[in-house]
Parts: structure tokens; C-alpha cells; sequence
């Protein structure tokens, strides 16, 4: 497949710098890109490689066209980074859609399940009695969605999630745990992605409720009766515990973790591997990370870090007694 740069520049926009009838075979980054390849430069900083790169086209900004343009052809654009997202799209829709059956063979409907017409179930899914798969939504292989849960449209998820299972629900009863059954489901909203094995549990009685454009990515715990608020994204490996509010428009970094009964308001970004033990009201970015050291350093700061009450205790009286 071939596209040609006036073609690229005529359905995404853009002010072309070059030959326009120059063919595009692929798409690549900067240090690998070759003669017949478009790359994008969003970052000033990667500006060296830039000049070195043998692109066959770069898109890049305003900022970068004079070196764009001295070293070859190029597309300028406001946002580099997100026309290069659109030509993913564009370049993914020349290849055309994915052929064989809408439903895999393999999967295994229930017949109370509703799924649309347009949507595509790959092999070896599972959707359960009372499920409900929204217009244009995908589902990779292995794809497990519990009894009535409600996915909506134009969403992708990846091979190995799990939607429904059961929340983390136990009353404890002389010394042993008694199941609290999980009676809600979870409802997602349209153009949400989840990524590979990412697990949303159920609701215990209320739903689970993911909301519209949420972006998931791989090997995420959602615990019971979360809510996500639109156009949230959360990184590889974080877990939010059940019960948890978290607003629209916040990002939360990978391996964080958000614990329970909280409420993250609109717009907070959460640095990786932090943990947030209490709710966060006011927009902002967050971070809750003790520094990494070498582990005898690491030692002696956690050890001094233990005696700052006592210290500032210490501090106090001292200022207190201070001579005027």
C-alpha cells in the first residue's frame, strides 16, 4: 500500500513543504524512517535527530519548519503528535477492515445476549446471558463480558479482558469469610479502548460505570462500584479499589493505586507508582513516590523520615524558647 503526500495532505490537512507526488509505503520513528517513510517530530528536543533522519516526509510544527524544510519535505501542522494519530487511522483505514465472520466460530453468545450487528466478536470470546455490545465495537480474542454488562459503541477491547467479574465482596464470620454476592453488572460508555487482561469487576449492588472515550490500558484492576468519568486514562498496572470516584479528564500513571471509598475530582493527574490514600478535591498533579536511592541510602532517609514528628516537636519548643 502506497499513499501519496498530496493524498495524506488533502484528507488530514496540513501545509505541505515538497514533492506531492511523492509515494509513502509507511510510517516509522525518526531514527529508523527511510526515503519511501513519513515520520513526525513533536518534541524540540529530538531536533538532532531530525536533521539526520532519512524520512521520506517528517511532520512537524510551526516552530521546526525552517530545519524541517532544509532537510527535505515535510508537513506542518499545530499538534504534530495528534495529525500523526490521525494518519494512524487513516493509514489503518486504507488497509481496510479485518475480513472473516462479525462473530468468531469459536466465541461462545448467549442467547440473551444482544449484540448489534455491526459489532465483531473475535474467537474464543464469551458474552454472557443479558449482555449488551454496542454499534462498531470490537472484541479481541478471549474476551469475557458477564451477564448484563453493557458495553457501548465503537469500543475496542483487547484480548484477555474480563468485564464482570465478580467485585472483592466477604463478610468475615468466626474466622472465615462469608461471599457477598454481586448483584450490579458494569456499564461502559462509547469510544472506550481497554487494554490486554485488564480486569472491571462487577458492582455489589450499584454499578461498576466506566465513562465515555475512558482509555484503559493493559493489566488494570477496576474494582466493584468504581466510576470513571470521561475521557479518564489510566497506564499499565494501576488498580483503583472498590467504590472509588475518579472525574473525567484525569490520567493516572502506571502502577498507581487508588484505594477505596475516594473521590478524585475532575482533571487531577496522577504520577506513576504513587498510591493515593485519601481524596483528592481540587484539580492538579499529584505525586506520592518516595525517591529511588541505592538501598543503604534508602535505609538512612526512610529511618530519618520516621523521626520528622519528633523533630518538628523538637523544633517547636526550641523556636518557643528562643531569646526576643
Amino acid at each position: 500500500m502506497a499513499l501519496a503526500l498530496s493524498s495524506i495532505v488533502q484528507a488530514l490537512g496540513g501545509e505541505l513543504h515538497g514533492d506531492a507526488g511523492l509515494l509513502i509505503v509507511g510510517l516509522a520513528p525518526l531514527e529508523s524512517a527511510g526515503p519511501a517513510q513519513l515520520s513526525f517530530l513533536s518534541n524540540p528536543k529530538y531536533q538532532s535527530q531530525l536533521a539526520a533522519s532519512q524520512a521520506g516526509c517528517v511532520v512537524v510544527a510551526a516552530s521546526m519548519r525552517a530545519p524541517a524544510v532544509a532537510r527535505g519535505a515535510c508537513i506542518v501542522t499545530d499538534d504534530p503528535y495528534l495529525y500523526f494519530a490521525r494518519l494512524t487511522q487513516l493509514w489503518k483505514a486504507q488497509l481496510g477492515a479485518a475480513k472473516g465472520p462479525a462473530v468468531h466460530p469459536s466465541a461462545v453468545i448467549d442467547p440473551d445476549a444482544v449484540i448489534d450487528p455491526t459489532a465483531r466478536i473475535g474467537a474464543l470470546c464469551v458474552v454472557e446471558r443479558g449482555a449488551r455490545i454496542g454499534a462498531g465495537t470490537v472484541l479481541k480474542a478471549r474476551v469475557t463480558v458477564g451477564e448484563n454488562c453493557v458495553i457501548g459503541a465503537r469500543c475496542i477491547l483487547h484480548p484477555g479482558v474480563v468485564i464482570g467479574a465478580d467485585g472483592f465482596g466477604f463478610a468475615p464470620n468466626q474466622g472465615a469469610w462469608e461471599k457477598i454476592e454481586q448483584l450490579g453488572a458494569v456499564v461502559i460508555g462509547d469510544d472506550v479502548e481497554i487494554g490486554a487482561n485488564t480486569c472491571i469487576d462487577r458492582g455489589a449492588l450499584a454499578d461498576t460505570v466506566i465513562g465515555d472515550g475512558v482509555k484503559l490500558d493493559n493489566l488494570i484492576q477496576i474494582g466493584h462500584n468504581v466510576r470513571i468519568g470521561k475521557h479518564t486514562a489510566m497506564a499499565g498496572c494501576s488498580a483503583v479499589a472498590g467504590s472509588t470516584t475518579i472525574g473525567a479528564h484525569c490520567t493516572v500513571g502506571g502502577q498507581a493505586g487508588i484505594v477505596g471509598h475516594l473521590n478524585i475530582a475532575d482533571h487531577v493527574h496522577i504520577s506513576a507508582a504513587s498510591l493515593v490514600t485519601r481524596s483528592l478535591s481540587k484539580p492538579g498533579h499529584y505525586t506520592g513516590v518516595f525517591p529511588i536511592d541505592d538501598n543503604a541510602s534508602w535505609e538512612k532517609n526512610a529511618a530519618t523520615l520516621k523521626q520528622l514528628h519528633s523533630l518538628r516537636e523538637r523544633i517547636k519548643v526550641l523556636e518557643k524558647n528562643k531569646p526576643t
